[in-house]
């Protein structure tokens, strides 16, 4: 009888999204074992036993599959930041679409045209934006900035040449990194709540190579970075520096909410293009991570339904409204609603920037100004965050009756958990695509056509 913290051997023999591989040993009791891949053979110390099943933690690698290459990255194995660099591109995207698939089917939604999964544009530097944290690799050791160690709440390294960024991000980081330890700048320690430097943000155009530099500090001291802003102008990036900001943020949480925000250099904003429109990207506004990933993605989701032309569409959690206003080039109209006013102001001014007048944005809880939208829509399109919709959403949504929904999804389980009551309310889902927007790592888009 197996016992807590006892090492047993085995081989991964299948793997739950997002990375829950599992192997059994005596009388076939499963014992999951993240951050594993099917035909690894490794030992496992048991950790812990809940509803027969165990708990365990790889402690030592003894056999890997014959497929399995050398990582691309130094950083590997320690960055918490990608998972799956020593599996070929073309096995990670048959892994992920394998799990997404394995999920419905145990969701009970079947039946559909499974159109496959669509690979990244671009396998490395795909990222647009980065945000580094500022931190120690351990204990009151020497200032990093970087990434969190794999598994570690506190513990940053610095990743000076990540893959999965342009090369500029890495020199900014660099010059940055080596400026303020220059000036003796204290980095913000989360457990005591005191400190300065918080986070490096870098944003980059992928249609000019523009680039923002937000720095995020709390207010616990005073500091002017216009001499570090024009050394940065000066320091030769491949792409132009569009504008330097300083943010200043004393909340708890690590989510960088801005207090106050300080132009010290240029513009704070610089401009993408998808598909031929231009959007104004903003220090905070959200837009997709990957550019050329979320072409590839709004263009299958656009190409879904039979014809969009003269309908009228609702975009549900629509961001900064690049959805809708991809949807408005077709559509007779569209009407957007998200909870973020900021990244309502900034769908407005996109939708004139690319003189879309059939375009209508409000700012509001999906559960609540949904009830308030008096036009019947004949499609709604849902990008919900990754916990999916709220159930009293849904039921609003399906109150609606519109005939076709575009069901987006960040999260393959909250699509599983979602689909199937959609599916009781009379939907049918005809179609599933899945998009790989952040190869190496263990996230997948998937797009869901339903129909009434």
């Amino acid at each position: 009888m197996a016992k807590k913290n006892e090492i047993v051997d085995g081989i991964i023999e299948k793997v739950k999204f997002p990375n829950k591989g599992f192997m059994y040993i005596e009388e076939n009791v499963p014992v999951c074992v993240p951050d594993t891949f099917p035909g690894q053979k490794v030992s496992v110390r048991l950790q812990k036993k809940r509803k027969g099943e165990w708990l365990g933690k790889a402690v030592a690698w003894h056999e890997q599959p014959e497929h399995f290459i050398q990582p691309k990255c130094e950083y590997f194995g320690t960055c918490g930041g990608c998972a799956m660099q020593q599996v070929p591109y073309e096995s990670q995207l048959e892994h992920k679409h394998g799990l997404v698939m394995d999920l419905l089917k145990g969701a009970g939604v079947t039946d559909f045209e499974d159109m496959g999964i669509l690979a990244s544009p671009m396998e490395w530097a795909y990222r647009n934006k980065m945000e580094f944290s500022f931190g120690d690799a351990c204990k009151d050791g020497p200032m990093c900035l970087g990434m969190h160690r794999k598994n570690s709440t506190f513990d940053i390294i610095t990743v000076d040449g990540c893959q999965i960024v342009h090369e500029d991000f890495s020199m900014i980081l660099r010059f940055v990194l080596r400026y303020v330890q220059s000036m003796g700048l204290p980095f913000y320690k989360k457990k005591i709540h005191e400190g300065y430097l918080r986070y490096l943000i870098v944003r980059r155009s992928e249609t000019t190579g523009e680039l923002l530099i937000n720095i995020v500090t709390t207010t616990q001291r005073e500091f002017d970075f216009t001499q570090l802003a024009n050394y940065l102008v000066e320091m030769g990036t491949k792409g132009k520096i569009a504008g330097i900001l300083h943010t200043t943020s004393d909340t708890l949480a690590d989510a960088v909410k801005p207090e106050g925000v300080k132009l010290v250099y240029g513009q704070d904003y610089f401009t993408e293009n998808i598909l031929g429109l231009n959007f104004n990207i903003s220090p905070f506004s959200f837009f997709q991570t990957n550019t050329k990933g979320a072409e590839k993605l709004y263009k299958t989701a656009l190409d879904m339904p039979e014809d969009i032309a003269n309908k009228v569409v609702f975009d549900l959690y629509s961001g900064t409204g690049t959805i809708a206003q991809i949807m408005a080039t077709r559509a007779k109209e569209v009407y957007g609603i998200e909870i973020v006013e900021e990244a309502v102001e900034k769908a407005k001014q996109n939708a004139k920037l690319n003189r879309l007048t059939n375009c209508n944005f409000v700012a509001g809880d999906v559960l609540k100004e949904v009830g308030n939208l008096h036009v019947k829509p004949e499609l709604i399109v849902l990008d919900p965050p990754r916990e999916g919709i709220h159930p009293k959403a849904i039921d609003k949504i399906i109150g609606f009756d519109a005939k076709e929904l575009l069901y987006i999804s960040c999260k393959p389980t909250s699509l599983a958990r979602d689909l199937p009551v959609f599916e009781e309310a009379g939907y049918k889902v005809q179609k599933v695509c899945c998009v790989d927007m952040f190869p190496h790592t263990h996230h997948v888009e998937t797009i869901a056509y339903l129909v009434k």
